[in-house]
């Protein structure tokens, strides 16, 4: 593509908040304490996380920069980011979450393959962009469309980016065009993150958010959007981010036999305090995040200082002096996060602290990790726990 340098080297890699905790150098994966990620509801670009898989590329002459839509299309086309800018420009707050969050969780109970994120390889922020149904309309696919008239069913996104998974190819994915097309899906061709344009580690100058859907499908440093017949054949949706259970191994494993993950399951996770925290008898402030895939809402967060005997419920809130009401789109933000907060008189001298989360749909968080454990560690969603101590322990 005119105007860019591919990723070829790790010299020119952007800088970073030198508060996150690195989890891989190259490529460059990181994620923020968990103290950080709740500061606030929409997550500050610093404190996003960063999900690599390569040398970030570089735009050097954004006037040069087109991005090309093509494949079972009426009329394909080229579009500059001038282009772009002139359609309608919404703003989606919606968090992203990497299939492998809490992966190093999962793979203390029994070793999986994947880079070792804790609990904060997720991040909530506002972008803002073009549709992606209002940009497929510019080539003759009218939205709410199923498949086009050359028999086109998904839309494949690829990246500038280039990865060994893909043996030097550039990294892809794509959803169905069902989705592409419905403008209540809230897919975007975003080119601004939290009211700034994008850095180079989110996608700078261009990348999809398809919110409720797992990160790895918000293709970043878009090059080229192609309507196909079937989905993505890529190495990151036929051989990678697939839910497989626990009794399959690296030895008996069929990609073939697993659909590519899709929507996020209902999650949640502590973020105010660490395993071995030490703390004061007496009240003990309880807070964290709380999420689920496709848009649903988070209908409960339940709070337990027993290990799972005794539960109560935790505060959720979004906006500040806005009442959380979950699936009211006039009260929330459908494809965020929800921050929880309780506060507990924590007596005992050995606490097991948990949570679960309940979405709208009542889908629940499952008690135990190995019930959903998996080969590559991916949508590590059960109960969170942090085991504390008090200082009336004896030492």
């Amino acid at each position: 593509m005119p105007g860019l340098i591919g990723p070829s080297d790790y010299s020119r890699e952007p800088p970073r908040h030198p508060s996150l905790k690195i989890n891989a150098k190259e490529p460059f994966n990181a994620e923020p304490t968990r103290q950080d990620l709740i500061l606030s509801y929409i997550t500050p670009v610093d404190y996003f996380y960063k999900r690599n898989h390569g040398p970030i590329p570089i735009v050097e002459d954004i006037d040069r920069y087109s991005l090309a839509i093509d494949g079972l299309v009426e009329k394909p086309i080229q579009l500059s980011m001038a282009q772009i800018r002139l359609l309608p420009k919404y703003n989606v707050t919606a968090t992203l979450q990497c299939a492998g969050n809490r992966r190093t969780a999962m793979s203390q109970q029994l070793k999986v393959r994947g880079v070792g994120w804790d609990i904060s390889a997720l991040g909530n922020a506002v972008w803002g962009g073009a549709k992606l149904s209002d940009v497929l309309e510019l080539v003759g696919v009218s939205k709410l469309t199923s498949v086009t008239s050359s028999g086109g069913k998904h839309v494949e996104f690829i990246s500038i980016d280039k990865c060994k998974e893909e043996k030097g190819g550039p990294y892809k994915a794509s959803v169905p065009l069902s989705q592409a097309t419905n403008p209540e899906a809230d897919v975007l061709l975003a080119y601004e993150m939290n009211g700034e344009i994008l850095n180079r580690d989110h996608g700078y100058p261009l990348r999809v958010v398809v919110p409720g859907v797992i990160g790895a499908r918000s293709v970043k440093w878009l090059d080229r959007i192609t309507i196909i017949e079937q989905e993505c054949q890529g190495f990151f949706m036929q051989k990678d981010y697939k839910m497989f259970p626990p009794s399959v191994n690296w030895d008996n494993i069929d990609w073939s036999t697993r659909r590519p993950q899709m929507d996020f399951p209902v999650q949640s996770a502590i973020c105010s305090l660490h395993d071995v925290d030490i703390v004061k008898p007496g009240k003990v402030r309880i807070a964290g995040y709380a999420v689920s895939g496709g848009g649903r809402g988070i209908e409960r967060v339940d709070v337990s200082i027993d290990g799972g005997k005794t539960w109560f419920e935790a505060s959720r809130y979004q906006k500040t002096g806005v009442p959380y009401v979950s699936d009211d789109d006039s009260s929330c933000d459908k494809w965020a996060w929800v921050l929880f907060e309780a506060i507990v008189n924590l007596q005992s001298e050995n606490a097991d602290i948990v949570v679960k989360a309940v979405d709208s749909s009542a889908n629940v968080q499952p008690e135990n990790v190995m019930s959903i454990w998996n080969l590559r560690g991916i949508l590590n969603t059960s109960w969170h726990h942090v085991y504390v101590r008090s200082t009336a322990a004896k030492l």
